[in-house]
């Protein structure tokens, strides 16, 4: 599964991506570390990346989950783009959660990948909802989805585990009915 856009493309990741996936979390470690959860036992090493790369690949097999990378027309991997807790039934839904190496930030890689996944979500995967919980206090954050058409539409208090806090969040989310009433209107 892969989308182009004009600064970047995605793709659902594969296995030989491990290595390229250990340098980025490597370069971005510190500076992700006030956004994203502590995982207990995560390891910075390719055995690790190797694992939880097949973890992905069995998610996408078993529809739980989709993991992307965010990749330049180049071909280098500068961020992932998930989404996970894939709901069916009556809900269709799933969360979106996305980084980009900190060498890429403000230069509109985040909100074109954020497009393209949620492109997919509603027509490859089926979906109805995809909704993202972003921190207050993350402007950048924000600002993506907000250019990628989400809306805002509460604060769920204590959401989110983040370096042993629990974090409040912002949930944004955008529909089917979201992205066809932005096409009829442009």
């Amino acid at each position: 599964m892969r989308s182009d856009g004009e600064l970047v493309y995605v793709r659902l990741l594969e296995m030989e991506d491990a290595q390229d996936l250990l340098d980025l979390r490597v370069r971005n470690r510190d500076f992700l570390a006030p956004w994203v959860p502590h995982r207990p036992g995560m390891r910075y090493t390719l055995d690790e990346q190797t694992a939880q790369l097949a973890f992905a690949l069995e998610s996408a097999a078993s529809d739980g989950a989709y993991h992307f990378g965010i990749f330049t027309p180049g071909a280098e991997l500068v961020g992932t783009v998930t989404l996970a807790n894939v709901a069916r039934g009556p809900w269709q839904n799933a969360t979106i959660g996305y980084f980009v190496d900190h060498a890429h930030n403000s230069k509109g890689y985040v909100t074109e990948a954020i497009r393209l996944v949620t492109r997919l979500a509603f027509t490859d995967l089926g979906l109805h909802r995809v909704q993202a919980g972003v921190m207050p206090r993350n402007p950048a954050s924000i600002r993506a989805l907000e250019k990628a058409g989400y809306r805002r539409e509460g604060l769920s208090l204590r959401y989110l585990q983040i370096n042993d806090v629990w974090e409040d969040h912002v949930i944004f989310a955008i529909t089917q009915e979201d992205v066809a009433d932005s096409c009829r209107q442009t």
